[in-house]
Formats: structure tokens, sequence, C-alpha cells
């Protein structure tokens, strides 16, 4: 069921962006501590891709969106392992889980259009 256009992908890129950035602070958690950091971390890759894709809510349009959507999709089985892998599973994992799966779930939720190829006008 493909039901979030690539422009309302855009705004969910900035908006999941800035809570993985407030999460640890809201949730009250040690911001030092690595089950913080991997959303710290997250959130600035995300923001710097998101610059760079080709799609309405960018800034410079260089990679396709398709490549933009597979990124997404690791970023959330990362952030789904990460309390295993980075050894805080004992400590924290659910939120890292959820949000790993509603990323997973946005990326098969979203239209993947074809990118429309360049037109030259001929200058005759």
């Amino acid at each position: 069921m493909k039901i979030i256009t690539t422009k309302m992908h855009g705004i969910l890129d900035y908006l999941v962006a800035g809570l993985f950035i407030a999460l640890p602070f809201l949730g009250g958690w040690d911001t030092t501590a690595v089950y913080s950091r991997i959303f710290f971390v997250l959130a600035a890759i995300t923001i710097v891709y998101s610059l760079v894709t080709k799609y309405e809510t960018s800034l410079v349009k260089l990679i396709p969106f398709r490549i933009h959507l597979a990124i997404d999709f690791i970023s959330g089985i990362l952030l789904i392992s990460s309390p295993w892998l980075l050894g805080f599973a004992d400590e924290m994992y659910l939120p890292h889980v959820v949000l790993g799966v509603v990323e997973i779930l946005v990326v098969v939720m979203t239209v993947a259009k074809a990118e429309e190829p360049e037109t030259h006008t001929s200058p005759l």
C-alpha cells in the first residue's frame, strides 16, 4: 500500500531526524551513552542525504530517490539491530526497534516514482 508521496517522505525525513535528535533529551537519557549517540549519528546522516536527494525537499538533487530509500531501509535495519550490535540491549532496546520498524514501514509505503529523464532544449 503505497500512500506516502516523495514530498511527504521528504518532510518525514526532516521530522524524523529532529525526533532522533530530541528523543534522548525528551526521554531523560544519558546523552553520552551509545544508545543516545546512535540516534544523533543517524539524524545527522539522514539530514545530509536528504539534502542531496532528487526529490522536492532537497537543496541539491544528486542522489536518486531509490538510493535514498535503500539508505533509509539500511538505517532502519541498523537501528533495529543496534542494541545488540553495539552492546546496549541490556540497558535499552525498545525505542530503537520500534523506530527502526517505523523507518522500514515508511520505505515500504512510499511511492518510488521513476525519475523523469532530463530534457534538453535545442537552441534551434
